[in-house]
């Protein structure tokens, strides 16, 4: 029990950590009213600082140093509030894993803690670490037969288990976790991942069509789950699909979130890479784009920046990232690491490639791929890099290579091969009749 928390503000706190679990857009609001009631309860404003700090926007660095100065300004905290407290204070030293680590010692000596396993297994996924995300998970999974948020733990499991490449075991895991709350957006989105990584596109739609409601009360995580369901048409060829999707629901709301610039830049992107007009779509997002892309806080951030602003034809804003970029400072600093690689490399083959420059993107986005796990996020989200990078090899007559890398990809993706893979392959089969 906290030591700064009176008692009638339990039952709000309590909704915090379900909206924390459950991904709710009440959850802002909730830890608002926490707050003004109780300013000085440390771990609220921990969470609160956290939370500024999973947005990667400069401006909430600020934010998320006013709630650190607020918690330890306040009345005295628990052990377990002070390691929250002591966790933001690492990530706003530049130490996001150190950040976990603090977390993660609250969750051995309190393996039920459903916020700090929450928190955690979201940092290891900005961080690219699901090897990580899924060690933690399982080690408290004994101790939460008869927790009331098991099902939120399930989703997180299998969430891990798809990234790990246990397939069958995260779809079984999901289903399990969803059908014991229904609201689990994150679970619910994790057996779409499975769907997505095995080819089985007509199946993930029969998944999420129908369960609107477990992601209609969700914050802006609302559009990456409809993000899945625009992937799953385009992987069954079915363009204008995808296009609704995109105006209707992926951009329902035209904001400035860089998850939500990702979840619209790479859709385009892939039906560029189809010969599949976007008409003006690209507009907005390069005008959001350039000016979010002075934040400098995390590379997959960046690199969709630099999809949109490449989409947009931005030139000078696209080069004047590139320079951000190499003038980021790494030096004690995660993040800031991952920019300089394999984030570089990986937004000057983007650039190159949207240039035609077919050779020197190929270079530059075959460096970055060998590191692209540690930009963060899914495979699936990554996956529109590496269709960059294989399209680059195609287009500069690196055949042998693309073929390689497409093979590498169904090696990840379960041995198949999805549509964008059967024509890439079949393309390659034509260019080495020509060319006999």
């Amino acid at each position: 029990m906290s030591t700064s928390l009176p008692a009638a503000l339990i039952g709000d706190w309590n909704k915090v950590i379900l909206g924390v679990l459950s991904h709710a857009a009440s959850t802002g609001p909730a830890l608002n009213r926490v707050l003004a009631a109780a300013p000085d309860f440390a771990l609220g404003q921990a969470i609160r600082g956290i939370s500024c700090l999973l947005l990667a926007r400069a401006e909430m660095v600020a934010v998320a140093r006013e709630a650190l100065a607020a918690a330890r300004a306040g009345a005295p905290a628990t052990a377990r509030e002070t390691a929250f407290v002591d966790a933001l204070g690492d990530w706003l030293g530049g130490h996001p894993t150190r950040a976990a680590a603090r977390m993660q010692a609250v969750l051995d000596q309190h393996p039920r803690d459903a916020l700090a396993m929450k928190l955690i297994h979201a940092i290891h996924f900005t961080m690219g670490r699901p090897v990580a995300m899924r060690q933690s998970v399982e080690a408290v999974m004994p101790v939460w037969d008869d927790h009331p948020a098991r099902g939120y733990l399930l989703g997180c499991h299998a969430f891990t288990l798809e990234e790990t490449g246990e397939y069958a075991a995260a779809e079984r895991t999901g289903r399990e976790g969803v059908a014991l709350c229904p609201d689990d957006a994150w679970g619910l989105h994790a057996v779409a991942h499975v769907f997505d990584m095995t080819g089985r596109s007509r199946d993930g739609l029969d998944w999420l069509v129908g369960r609107e409601s477990s992601w209609a009360h969700c914050n802006n995580f609302r559009f990456h789950v409809w993000w899945h369901r625009a992937l799953m048409h385009l992987d069954l060829g079915e363009h204008d699909a995808v296009l609704a999707l995109y105006d209707d629901d992926i951009r329902a709301d035209k904001t400035d979130d860089y998850r939500d610039i990702a979840n619209a830049a790479s859709p385009l992107s892939r039906l560029e890479l189809e010969g599949v007009p976007v008409g003006t779509r690209w507009e907005e997002l390069a005008v959001l784009a350039e000016h979010r892309a002075t934040d400098g806080c995390l590379a997959f951030a960046d690199l969709h920046y630099m999809l949109a602003l490449c989409g947009g034809a931005r030139d000078q804003a696209a080069a004047g990232l590139i320079q951000r970029m190499q003038a980021t400072h790494s030096v004690g600093n995660e993040a800031a690491a991952v920019i300089a690689h394999p984030g570089l490399h990986v937004a000057k083959g983007i650039l190159a490639f949207a240039h035609g420059e077919y050779s020197n993107a190929w270079a530059h986005l075959r460096a970055g791929r060998v590191d692209l796990q540690a930009i963060g996020g899914s495979h699936a989200q990554r996956d529109v890099f590496d269709r960059i990078t294989i399209e680059a090899a195609l287009r500069g007559g690196y055949v042998d290579a693309a073929e390689g890398l497409l093979l590498d990809r169904m090696d990840r993706r379960a041995g198949i091969a999805d549509s964008y893979a059967q024509g890439r392959l079949a393309q390659i089969g034509t260019l080495r009749h020509q060319a006999v």
